[in-house]
């Protein structure tokens, strides 16, 4: 698909996102700074809300949680989308929320990790290589072969049709699943965390 073509069909606007989710085939994400959207439970989701900054009245936290979690109907759509996520370490690591918090969601991603369209791997600290070192970053693929990918930063979040683009994308995130643990060796990491916390 041409670029000109796929920015007509597509929307630009991040809050577009969603919709952009729901026509993908295959969704690859990496996660350097707290886990992904798509993978939070509701307690996790609104602490997250609750931290931003300028805050968020409760009525706008509730709001953003209610559409986090609409967006997990992904999981069980049919047919089944390819979903694969490499999450940092420290996002399995850091107790936002709390403990409490932290321990569903630990039991949330070994939940969601056994769906056979979900493959959930952990990128360990102590790696001296690492692709993912521009950030966070996610590339959706659809049924035509076209793709859009997406980069985030502390004010902006930007899609990209740029065939260019979606392939140095696709490179990194080959690269940052490689070099992280494998799904196996993640799910016993991430249960060694839970049985820590």
């Amino acid at each position: 698909m041409k670029q000109d073509v796929a920015e007509a069909r597509y929307p630009k606007k991040v809050k577009d996102h969603a919709k952009l989710e729901r026509q993908a085939v295959e969704l690859a994400a990496y996660e350097n700074h707290n886990v992904h959207g798509l993978l939070q439970t509701a307690e996790y989701a609104r602490a997250l809300y609750e931290m931003r900054r300028p805050a968020f009245g409760p009525d706008e936290v509730e709001r953003h949680v209610a559409a986090r979690m609409a967006r997990q109907e992904i999981f069980e759509r049919k047919p089944l989308t390819m979903l694969t996520f490499v999450q940092e370490e420290v996002t399995i690591r850091r107790p936002l929320g709390g403990r409490a918090v932290l321990r569903r969601q630990l039991e949330y991603l070994l939940e969601i990790g056994q769906l056979r369209n979900v493959e959930i791997q952990v990128m360990p600290t102590d790696r001296e290589d690492h692709a993912g070192m521009g950030g966070q970053m996610q590339l959706l693929k659809f049924k035509d072969g076209s793709a859009v990918g997406q980069g985030e930063s502390q004010l902006f979040s930007r899609l990209t049709f740029d065939p260019k683009e979606i392939r140095i994308l696709e490179q990194r995130l080959g690269l940052v699943r490689a070099q992280g643990l494998t799904p196996r060796e993640s799910r016993t990491f991430i249960e060694k965390v839970l049985g820590e916390t």
